[in-house]
């Protein structure tokens, strides 16, 4: 891991177009702001958590191979 230092108004590029910028320290907080192009998603790591989980979730649906195969026929059609 990386540690860097930095202060109010500082940025930090990763690559060549992700920019972090931060924004605000008070306290034990700060704000940072990132800019990144569109097809970049940004989430915080609590918020990506729980997005992988739902994922894993949904992949072990229940769903038999039977009621696949219907399902499948029903398009077909």
């Amino acid at each position: 891991m990386l540690v860097l230092t930095r202060k109010k108004n500082q940025k930090i590029m990763i690559g060549d177009d992700i920019e972090l910028t931060i924004v605000d320290i008070k306290n034990e907080q700060i704000k940072l702001g990132v800019s990144a192009p569109r097809h970049v998603k940004v989430f915080r790591k609590e918020v990506y958590d729980a997005i992988q989980e739902e994922n894993r979730v949904a992949t072990q649906s229940d769903i038999s191979q039977e009621k696949l195969k219907t399902l499948s026929s029903l398009f077909k059609k």
